[in-house]
């Protein structure tokens, strides 16, 4: 591993042989310079500040028996499976590359086949991992960072806006600046659709400004994606898909499966909850009659407002959309959650919305394609105010 310490000047050297006597005591699972340095460089070499940040993290990681996570824990068949993540080769500063394709992954089949604490525990066993490389690669792995490439190809709203997921993306951030800083040398994210401001800007408040000055953002121009990820990725590391020469050794396969999965649908047989769900205590109620629909209407007062909402039906699924009506001459509406058949009698839907506009927003649910039977919808939604 890189001397990091090359780098530093006099001060900081002696701020970092201070730091490493303040926590002499602690029985930490890296000692180097390289892990030390990591916290320092994230309380902007405040001595004291370094320290309860550490001994804080140490306390976490024995409340959640993190150290022992890879020999103790075994991740859930499903998240293994269809969850798309994988370490595909290094990048050409001796980190560690990561390359997760995040539109073909069925979020809700895989939230209905395991838990939120999964999910989260699942990222935190990826990171353990990792980390676990580093330390029996020192020679390969020049620094304590990672590289990562995050193709949101096909990242549908759906995906963006379901609740379950942002409160684990969510969580995971804070997990992530509290406990493993300095953590991320660079993450590329690719084909990113317009939508995905929603889910950066749920994630900003979240994060530092040193995190967000590392993240790359492209959109669908291949061409310039691609010399991006060339200038910092060697071709050999990079699987042809994203513009390198690597290949599936069996197949042929430029995707590279044998290094990471590409996601899909979750089958059924996955699903762990076969009950139906209940609702909630305090959640309204519709009746819709077949062939018929009903809106919602819920006023924004200023822009970047979240939209959040909670349903659950009985008597079978039920087509759920939320537009906004711009406020003109002529009434338009500017469609924000397409319209899609939802299985809310199975399992209950969430999600939430960061909005663009202020007026009104219309949430409907519609039983048109129903001739015959009516649907009940148990309901919570609610508009917070602007995030700043």
């Amino acid at each position: 591993m890189a001397d990091n310490t090359k780098q530093l000047t006099d001060e900081q050297k002696t701020i970092l042989n201070e730091f490493r006597e303040k926590v002499s005591d602690c029985q930490l699972v890296d000692s180097s310079d390289a892990f030390l340095l990591k916290w320092l460089i994230a309380r902007n070499y405040k001595v004291d500040l370094a320290d309860k940040m550490l001994r804080q993290s140490l306390e976490w990681r024995r409340l959640n028996r993190v150290n022992d996570i890879l020999e103790t824990w075994t991740p859930p068949e499903v998240i293994e499976k269809y969850y798309s993540i994988g370490q595909c080769g290094y990048d050409k500063f001796g980190c560690p590359l990561w390359i997760s394709a995040q539109g073909p992954i069925d979020i809700r089949g895989i939230m209905q086949s395991s838990t939120k604490k999964d999910l989260t525990r699942f990222m935190i066993y990826i990171m353990e991992k990792n980390a676990l490389n580093m330390r029996q690669n020192p020679e390969r792995c020049a620094t304590q960072n990672i590289c990562v490439v995050a193709d949101m190809e096909n990242l549908s709203m759906w995906q963006m806006a379901y609740r379950p997921v942002n409160d684990v993306r969510n969580e995971m951030l804070r997990i992530y600046e509290a406990n493993y800083p300095e953590n991320l040398r660079r993450i590329f994210i690719i084909n990113a659709p317009k939508l995905f401001i929603v889910i950066y800007n749920m994630m900003r408040p979240f994060m530092h400004q040193v995190t967000i000055d590392k993240i790359c953002v492209y959109g669908f121009d291949k061409e310039e994606w691609t010399a991006a990820l060339l200038k910092d990725i060697d071709a050999d590391q990079l699987p042809a898909h994203y513009g390198g020469t690597m290949t599936d050794p069996e197949t042929g396969d430029p995707k590279c499966p044998h290094k990471f999965n590409m996601g899909g649908p979750v089958p059924r047989s996955y699903y762990v909850s076969n009950s139906k769900p209940v609702p909630k205590e305090g959640m309204l109620n519709l009746e819709i009659g077949s062939g018929s629909k009903k809106q919602l209407e819920f006023d924004v007062a200023s822009i970047t407002s979240v939209l959040r909402w909670e349903f659950m039906t009985e008597g079978g699924d039920i087509e759920f959309r939320i537009y906004h009506v711009t406020i003109s001459e002529k009434e338009e509406i500017i469609e924000v959650v397409p319209v899609s058949r939802i299985e809310s009698h199975l399992v209950m839907e969430e999600g939430e919305i960061i909005c663009d506009y202020t007026g009104k927003y219309v949430v409907e649910f519609e039983n048109g394609f129903s001739f015959f039977r009516s649907k009940k919808v148990h309901y919570h939604i609610e508009v917070n105010p602007a995030i700043c």
